[in-house]
């Protein structure tokens, strides 16, 4: 691990502006304070770990009220549980250890006026240790080779549409629809860029899991900051449809059945809808480096959930890019619950997810599109970014992906942080785009310049 940076919002911060956090309900009276003996939330194997409760009501420390708990190993079920009473305001937790490096989970409850509340916190123990259920098939580079070379056969000519809605006075935005994988096979997307002429680098962004409306206003701070972006979206739908169609789609398309995108053809790997998906991505980047205003040099992934095991993937295939940034990997050590006490990652097939039974062929089948088996062929710089309370994404999997990434990589890890990141983070990702050296010696050239033409006037 090249640098491991814990970034972790103070508890006690968080209480003066915790109605706006995501962590707790919007404009709730009730905040939690749960502080585990270790600062960073982190214990060796066979360490004992415990944590400190407060609860508040209306700003008020509560005092003499019972919480119920449970605890048990990341997304499996509790193996303890029982009651602590508050007293001078606080209450200790005793949450054990484990002997395999992983995370454990508390989840807590109190009733205050008839009303049930809930709060949970994960801790890890050395989980810089955690191995991957997932195990890479002998043919996996040459399976996806061969699809890249299919996918090449296909002319790229996108459909581009100027969008006025989305356009600025810095910045230019197009709805873009892009051919891909096969014949009759397409996705969209909004590319955003400078409205000044010059030469730049190019970002593609894959969507965060769902099928849902797109807005390129979000990241638009890249295009202001110099980059070229591109949003995809993944179903070949077009996302300047209004949000109720979307919706009908949704519900017949993206929910966690048989018939949900995560599940279309799961029984065998060329019939698996991701590989569709894959292959949109690596055409989002063939996109990007036919535009005339790309400086030549710089292309960078960046996405959240399933975005960012997008982005990863796409970074092992696409040898054009040169930097990855990604939050919380989806589709990470997906087989992993039918190993005895292991936490599998989003979307939970064989847990979580309905009618998917985790079977020879399925495993099989997700062996050959796991973001972990990406991971351990990138051969770029990546930037990581997790939560240890996330439920969707467990730490236990991001950790997974991160430990086998052997380039160079750097980690910001939010404990405190479920399924989200913050405005800060996104721009601290665009931030360490802009170290990378090509764009800095790029940045400094133009400095000097600029410096030469003042002195020669």
């Amino acid at each position: 691990m090249k640098r491991l940076s814990i970034y972790f919002l103070v508890l006690f911060s968080l209480f003066s502006f915790g109605v706006n956090a995501e962590n707790y309900p919007y404009r709730s009276d009730l905040l939690w304070v749960t502080t585990p003996d270790h600062t960073d939330w982190l214990y060796k194997t066979g360490e004992k770990a415990k944590v400190t409760v407060s609860v508040y009501e209306f700003g008020i420390l509560q005092d003499n009220l019972e919480i119920a708990y449970k605890i048990g190993q990341d997304c499996l079920d509790p193996d303890d549980e029982g009651t602590v009473r508050l007293k001078d305001g606080k209450a200790e937790i005793v949450i054990g250890t484990m002997k395999k490096p992983g995370f454990r989970d508390c989840q807590m409850s109190v009733n205050i006026s008839g009303k049930t509340h809930t709060h949970h916190i994960k801790v890890g123990f050395s989980p810089e240790k955690i191995v991957p259920y997932t195990q890479m098939p002998v043919d996996f580079k040459a399976f996806w080779k061969e699809a890249l070379e299919e996918q090449a056969k296909l002319p790229l000519k996108p459909e581009v549409t100027f969008a006025p809605e989305y356009s600025s006075e810095k910045v230019d935005c197009y709805l873009v629809k892009l051919p891909c994988y096969r014949p009759g096979h397409s996705v969209y997307g909004y590319l955003t860029k400078p409205k000044e002429k010059g030469k730049y680098p190019v970002v593609v962004s894959p969507p965060g899991a769902g099928v849902k409306p797109m807005n390129p206003l979000k990241t638009m701070f890249y295009a202001e900051s110099g980059f070229i972006r591109f949003d995809m979206e993944i179903h070949g739908i077009n996302p300047s449809l209004d949000a109720n169609t979307y919706k009908d789609i949704s519900r017949t398309f993206g929910d966690h059945y048989p018939n949900g995108y995560l599940a279309n053809g799961i029984q065998d790997k060329d019939t698996y809808y991701m590989k569709k998906v894959y292959m949109a991505c690596v055409r989002a980047v063939d996109y990007l480096c036919s535009l005339p205003e790309w400086d030549g040099k710089n292309v960078f992934a960046q996405g959240g959930s399933q975005g960012g095991a997008l982005a990863i993937i796409v970074t092992a295939l696409d040898s054009r890019i040169n930097g990855c940034i990604a939050n919380h990997p989806a589709l990470s050590d997906m087989a992993g619950y039918v190993g005895k006490g292991v936490t599998g990652g989003y979307p939970h097939f064989g847990r979580k997810y309905k009618g998917i039974t985790l079977t020879p062929e399925v495993i099989r089948t997700l062996s050959y599109y796991d973001v972990v088996n990406f991971a351990r062929i990138v051969t770029v710089p990546v930037f990581l970014t997790w939560g240890y309370n996330d439920n969707v994404c467990p730490p236990t999997t991001s950790y997974a992906v991160y430990n086998v990434i052997t380039s160079p990589k750097e980690a910001l890890i939010t404990p405190i942080n479920e399924h989200w990141t913050s405005d800060n983070t996104r721009y601290v990702q665009r931030d360490w785009i802009k170290k990378t050296p090509e764009i800095k010696n790029q940045d400094t050239y133009l400095f000097s310049w600029f410096f030469l033409l003042l002195f020669l006037i």
